[in-house]
């Protein structure tokens, strides 16, 4: 069933706090009052879980401030009336109307940090002084991404022009140092800017998938710092803030308020020999195990979050550029094995060969973070058919408003 077509209790009922709810489709769930929206959820997650006929833990569910909890926005650009604004594309193609535009502009986005919005507001205010020379008909901007520290202290934008062209002209890069400076003056915790991550990224000059991440970014001049420092509270009372280091294009988990537990789950009061992250990112788990761990292995091939883990600086943690699978193919031949596996996969699972895999190896717990209730189920299938059982089972509401549901299972042996 279809979250917005639920039958709706009139105490659940809440006042939408965006006043685009609707042909925005980013946020499904604001006519429901939290709570609702939480046990919404819990019940999608069980009534997918429950055809595994397993024996499951009582699900925990940890809640989280429903509003200005995003750290990291893209926002599309487009022309109306002459003037640059920013906003989404409207809601599902199919079920939108054929005759309005799927350019959705915006004056507010509720969920996100304060400081993401009146940067965008910045942004969009200082264009007409630079019009002439950012804007060209062979450079056309297209989106605008913004990222912030949890405490609204630093800030990064991306701003991604849309062009055939290969490469930027010089004029147009002394242009955009102009106006990053310009910027800065109105933002002071703008730290960085690219013309493709922290900057500009350069499009191809047409797509079907416009607003989305399929297609392939050729970079452009920076401004300014080349990355985010993100601090998170340790989970481990003797260790000091897990700093990371985020690259523009780097992925990392969008809730500025639910990331220390989250972190705290997957992580807190664990100690070995060896850990694996697996689909690691930028290393949320694996720098906060090697505080506890004598060795922790982690496996990325996505770039730029690769090369940010080869250069933590940490003696004790081994960065492999590789996808999980051919990692394990090897790994499953080695005596090696590690006391934790950490696995962190993108919304299609795991997938059959890596749990498999991963039974093979048969480490004494394993955490699975699912961002896919509709592919965890079959993934825990496989692990529970090949001996493991599930100890905990939580939902983390990362995404607030929306239909998105995050999970971590924790398994054991």
């Amino acid at each position: 069933m279809n979250h917005a077509d639920a039958p709706i209790e009139p105490a659940d009922r809440a006042t939408p706090p965006c006043p685009h709810f609707g042909p925005c489709g980013g946020c499904q769930l604001q006519h429901l009052i939290y709570p609702a929206q939480l046990a919404l959820k819990a019940t999608q997650l069980t009534s997918l879980l429950a055809p595994l006929g397993l024996t499951l833990p009582e699900m925990q569910l940890h809640f989280s401030p429903p509003l200005a909890y995003r750290n990291r926005i893209r926002l599309t650009l487009g022309e109306i009336d002459g003037r640059l604004r920013a906003g989404y594309m409207r809601a599902d193609p199919e079920t939108r109307d054929a005759n309005l535009p799927s350019f959705l502009p915006i004056t507010q986005c509720p969920i996100a940090a304060p400081i993401l919005w009146r940067a965008t507001e910045a942004f969009l205010a200082l264009i007409p002084e630079h019009r002439a020379s950012l804007r060209t008909a062979q450079y056309i901007p297209d989106q605008l991404e913004l990222f912030t520290a949890p405490d609204e202290s630093g800030l990064q934008i991306t701003l991604f022009l849309r062009t055939a062209a290969k490469s930027l002209p010089k004029d147009l890069s002394l242009a955009f140092t102009a106006f990053c400076e310009a910027l800065h003056a109105r933002i002071l915790e703008l730290t960085g800017a690219i013309l493709t991550g922290a900057g500009i990224a350069l499009l191809p000059p047409t797509s079907t998938q416009r607003s989305r991440r399929a297609e392939t970014i050729r970079p452009g001049p920076t401004w300014g710092s080349s990355g985010l420092n993100y601090s998170i509270p340790a989970p481990h009372n003797n260790l000091p803030h897990t700093a990371y280091w985020v690259p523009p294009g780097a992925f990392f988990q969008a809730n500025r308020y639910l990331l220390p537990e989250l972190l705290t789950l997957v992580t807190g009061n664990r100690a070995g020999g060896l850990a694996w992250d697996l689909y690691a990112g930028v290393g949320l788990f694996s720098r906060a195990l090697a505080g506890t761990f004598a060795r922790v292995t982690t496996v990325e091939i996505a770039e730029p979050a690769a090369t940010a883990l080869a250069s933590t600086g940490l003696q004790n943690l081994a960065a492999i550029k590789a996808t999980t699978l051919d990692f394990l193919r090897t790994a499953v031949l080695q005596r090696d094995r590690p006391g934790l596996i950490v696995l962190d996969p993108p919304r299609t699972g795991a997938g059959p060969e890596v749990c498999a895999l991963l039974a093979r190896i048969a480490a004494p717990t394993l955490i699975y973070v699912s961002c896919s209730p509709q592919t965890l189920p079959a993934d825990l299938k496989t692990l529970t058919a090949n001996g493991y059982r599930i100890a905990e089972l939580h939902l983390l509401d990362l995404f607030p408003q929306t239909t998105h549901i995050e999970t971590v299972a924790i398994l054991t042996r």
